[in-house]
């Protein structure tokens, strides 16, 4: 499900700094779909909507992850909440369907400190 045709693909990517300490890099993956009263068969973004929709997945992850600790983002994770926010968010901008959390990495672990 990660090629479609007609439509344009659209990824992003940013290092989150949880609120635990930890950084993790998530990648999002989303595309394209038709407007309700859409007549034409494909539907293409133009390169300057696909900016501003990857900015805004980039904001969206920045402010749905960081606002979090780990755990709590795992389990925003599966249960999709940045996929659904980010879909809600582009609707204004040009409609987006299947948008998904394709990977995440931790990019940098905390410090523990043993005296604690």
């Amino acid at each position: 499900f990660l090629i479609k045709k007609w439509c344009t693909l659209i990824e992003a990517f940013a290092d989150v700094k949880t609120t635990d300490g930890y950084v993790a890099r998530i990648f999002v993956i989303g595309f394209t779909t038709k407007a309700p009263d859409q007549v034409k068969a494909n539907c293409y973004a133009q390169t300057s909507k696909i900016k501003k929709i990857r900015k805004m997945m980039v904001t969206t992850m920045h402010k749905e992850a960081g606002s979090c600790a780990l755990r709590e983002l795992v389990k925003k994770l599966t249960a999709e909440v940045i996929g659904k926010e980010i879909e809600k968010r582009s609707q204004s901008l040009f409609p987006l369907k299947d948008v998904y959390v394709r990977k995440v990495k931790i990019v940098k672990k905390p410090k523990f400190d043993i005296t604690k």
